[in-house]
């Protein structure tokens, strides 16, 4: 029972692939998120809460 084995290893290799084209993308939709978003509290500030008063 002395038999050489005969294993095949399998390798994996891992590439972190980095689109900067869709990160690009990405941190200016959420940008304009955020410019949009003050711009709305800009309004509500300075047009809507002076209506009350």
């Amino acid at each position: 029972m002395d038999q050489s084995r005969n294993v095949d290893i399998e390798q994996k290799r891992i590439e972190k692939k980095m689109d900067s084209g869709m990160v690009a993308s990405t941190f200016i939709k959420y940008a304009a998120y955020i410019i949009i978003f003050f711009g709305f509290l800009y309004f509500i500030i300075h047009y809507v809460f002076p209506m009350f008063r």
